[in-house]
């Protein structure tokens, strides 16, 4: 008799060393996406091209392995282009909160199909701007972080807004739909379904 725990039934998953090494890679790819940006005037800081790694990652592994890749890879990225092009020391920090827990959005999406997942890549991206422009805001109103002296709601509000630029990102939804199409039959060789 065959061992039962291999049936039909059971979900196939990737080896450890696969996923440590699919964080790593990737991780390292978030990276080089996050350092090559194209730098934008103030009070705007970057457009980086680590979204649709991010994007595409999420919907083709567990929603573990993509958030551990995003979140190394947003905050070594962040960390090495406050260290050449200057910014406040929380940013690599503001990578984590704002896009690492995207994936956790477009994951919920990855097997229902391309339409609902693009609409979950677009949700993503607005959780993004909107986890940047709340706690912007409150910075600015209390004068945290390097974010100038203390002020009013409204003032707090207009310096926050460039935040929104962040919805630029929706440009790499076809992108990371792409990277997906092509790149997923190899994700399930590797084991993630």
């Amino acid at each position: 008799m065959g061992d039962a725990s291999k049936g039909p039934d059971t979900e196939r998953r990737p080896k450890r060393s696969t996923t440590l090494a699919v964080i790593a890679v990737f991780s390292a790819l978030i990276t080089v996406g996050t350092v090559v940006a194209i730098p934008l005037p103030f009070p705007l800081y970057e457009i980086t091209f680590s979204p649709p790694i991010y994007l595409a990652l999420a919907a083709m592994v567990d929603s573990y392995t993509a958030f551990d890749a995003t979140a190394i890879g947003g905050f070594l990225g962040e960390a090495i282009n406050i260290s050449f092009r200057g910014g406040s020391p929380i940013y690599p920090f503001g990578m984590v909160w704002a896009r690492a827990p995207e994936v956790f959005i477009v994951a919920w999406a990855r097997k229902k199909g391309e339409r609902t997942l693009a609409l979950a890549m677009a949700a993503a991206t607005v959780f993004e701007t909107l986890a940047f422009f709340f706690p912007d805001w409150a910075f600015y109103l209390y004068g945290l972080f390097q974010y100038g002296s203390p002020t009013n709601i409204t003032t707090a509000f207009l310096y926050a807004a460039p935040d929104f630029g962040t919805l630029v990102d929706l440009a790499f939804i076809p992108v990371a739909i792409l990277i997906i199409r092509r790149a997923a039959p190899a994700f399930r060789r590797l084991g993630y379904e």
